[in-house]
Parts: C-alpha cells; sequence; structure tokens
C-alpha cells in the first residue's frame, strides 16, 4: 500500500506508544537492509599520522600558527562546526534512547547508530590534530563550553517528529561534510569527509524509510510533523558558541546555505515520499500539506535573494581583485 492510496484512521487513536510499537517491523527490517549494505571502516587509516608531532605544554613540542595549516579559512571553520556538533554524540544518543527506548530492533538500531557515529568524532578530532588544521587549545576551549551547555532537541516531544527530523538532519549533515571535503582545499580531509559522508547517508536512507511507513500508518500526524520540522528546522548544532558567525561563513563559502538546504536537502526528501501528493488526508493533514507548500515556495524566494546577494558579492571581489 503506498501512501498515496492509504486509507488513513483517526488521527485520535495514535499515540507515539502506539505507533512506536506499530513501526518495531519496519524498524527490524530497515535494520537488517542497513546493516547488510553498511561497511565497516577504520578510523586511523584516514588520518595522515605522519604529519603529526608535539605540541607546546607537558611534552616541550611546537605551538599551533595559523600556517600549519593545509586546509583554507572556511575549511576551517567548517570542520570545527562539524567536529562540535559530532561531539555531542551523548546527548544525542541519550535523546533517541529515551524516545526510541533501548529494547528490540529500535534499541538495537539506537546502539548501532550511535557506534557508527562515534567514529566521525574520532576521525575529525585525530586528523584535525595530526594535520594542525586547526587551533587546538580554541577547538578544546569551544568543546567544554558546546558540551557543558548539554543539548536538547527542538523535537524531543514527540517519536515522530524525532524521525521526521533526522530524516531531513542526517541529509544536511551529508551534504555538510561533503561539501566541507570539497572546499578544505586538502585531499586527505575530502577523503576522510566522504567516508563519514556515506555514512550519514544510509542513516538518511534509514529514517527516510520509516518516515515513508509512518505515512503509511498515520498520515495526517506524520504530514503535520513533517510541516513541525520542516519549518522550524535547525541544524543540532546551533547552540554552540559563534555558531552564528560561523554559519554566515560557511554559508557564503558555498558549504551550507539557502539554496543548498532547499535543493539538496529539504526537497529531495519531500521528493522521494511524493509528500505533496500523499492524498486521503484529514483536516489537519490537509492544512499541514498546504502550509508546507507555502513554507517551500516562501524558502525558494529566500534562496533566490540569497544567491542574488551572493553573486553581488563575488561580483565586488573580483572587481576589487582586477583592479
Amino acid at each position: 500500500m503506498s501512501p498515496t492510496t492509504t486509507q488513513h484512521a483517526g488521527t485520535d487513536q495514535w499515540t507515539d506508544a502506539r505507533l512506536l510499537y506499530a513501526l518495531e517491523e519496519v524498524v527490524e527490517k530497515e535494520l537488517n537492509r542497513h546493516l547488510s549494505v553498511a561497511r565497516d571502516w577504520m578510523p586511523h587509516q584516514y588520518v595522515p599520522w605522519s604529519d603529526a608531532r608535539d605540541f607546546d605544554g607537558p611534552l616541550e613540542g611546537e605551538a599551533w600558527t595559523p600556517d600549519q595549516s593545509k586546509v583554507t579559512d572556511v575549511g576551517r571553520v567548517a570542520l570545527v562546526v562539524n567536529l562540535l556538533t559530532e561531539d555531542n554524540l551523548p546527548s544525542y544518543h541519550h535523546e533517541i534512547a529515551s524516545l526510541f527506548g533501548r529494547d528490540g530492533a529500535w534499541g538495537t538500531w539506537v546502539h548501532r547508530w550511535t557506534a557508527e557515529e562515534g567514529r566521525h568524532g574520532i576521525v575529525m578530532r585525530d586528523y584535525l590534530l595530526a594535520s594542525r588544521a586547526v587551533d587546538p587549545v580554541e577547538l578544546e576551549k569551544l568543546r567544554m563550553a558546546h558540551m557543558s551547555e548539554g543539548f536538547e532537541s527542538d523535537n524531543a516531544h514527540s517519536m515522530l517528529h524525532s524521525v521526521a527530523y533526522v530524516a531531513f538532519q542526517e541529509l544536511a549533515t551529508r551534504v555538510s561534510h561533503r561539501n566541507t571535503g570539497h572546499q578544505s582545499g586538502d585531499p586527505v580531509c575530502d577523503r576522510m569527509l566522504a567516508r563519514i559522508a556515506t555514512d550519514e547517508n544510509l542513516h538518511m536512507v534509514f529514517y527516510r524509510n520509516l518516515l515513508a511507513a509512518a505515512f503509511e500508518l498515520a498520515p495526517d500526524l506524520t504530514m503535520q510533523a513533517v510541516r513541525d520540522v520542516v519549518v522550524q528546522f535547525r541544524m543540532p548544532g546551533h547552540g554552540m558558541p559563534g555558531f552564528e558567525r560561523a554559519a554566515a561563513r560557511i554559508a557564503i563559502g558555498g558549504i551550507y546555505n539557502l539554496r543548498i538546504h532547499h535543493d539538496d536537502v529539504i526537497q529531495p526528501v519531500l521528493r522521494y515520499l511524493k509528500v505533496m501528493e500523499i492524498g486521503g488526508l484529514g483536516p489537519e493533514g490537509l492544512k499541514a500539506q498546504e502550509e508546507l507548500g507555502l513554507f517551500m515556495t516562501g524558502l525558494d524566494g529566500e534562496a533566490r535573494k540569497f544567491d542574488e546577494r551572493l553573486a553581488a558579492r563575488n561580483a565586488r571581489k573580483a572587481a576589487r581583485a582586477a583592479g
């Protein structure tokens, strides 16, 4: 039965607990599919250990200076944001374990996902320190500040909202890592982040397929959850120190901005799930679908304005360089 033909039941019969139980079989199927295609990899094999040397401190090594970094300026900014986001894995695990549970297929997925995500923080930190890509003192200060604040998801109130959020967020993270690698200026960094991005894509597929099953079971509630998540979407690192300034530099640098968010993250998931084509919705589902459509039109307009401002900025920069 496809989401476009399903006969939806009344929304009042569905609770998070009932949906969690109803989706268990789908979780098991998607977990088995994931395990069949996911490839184990060794973080230490992606780190340029031969570039490493002692830092200043008890070992009396060499202090970090910006000229030691092989990555571009925007690459450094994005790498710090990406790693600080990965550093909050304990909080993310707590969030999803509390919502999805630690038993059965849900619990197996939660722990597997956490183990795979753990590799990302390990390899990124080792790469940054071994290659001296960023200031290690500043990185540690930011990590302490960010993790000391903790993390609370915007979608922790609902299992369905969380599933909808991660379907988009995992893709956003994949795109961010991939583009950071492209813009880093270091082939070793690009290779490492491509490996991470492959994991993130598999995680996105898991949650996207789970979201498709939720549309079949409870289309009205799922449509409302998708509407809420898309309209209110924020990356999980939004609470870190200096995030807004860093996000602006990342946007201008072409790593993640409104155009990329619209074209490469939100639209692909909506299009794959045929969200705007789903029929048989009740009043609340129809309202959510219409509001989602209006929001996407507005987002595209905002992305067009950003494109125009960025093109004008680049033209001015080029003119100054030529003059």
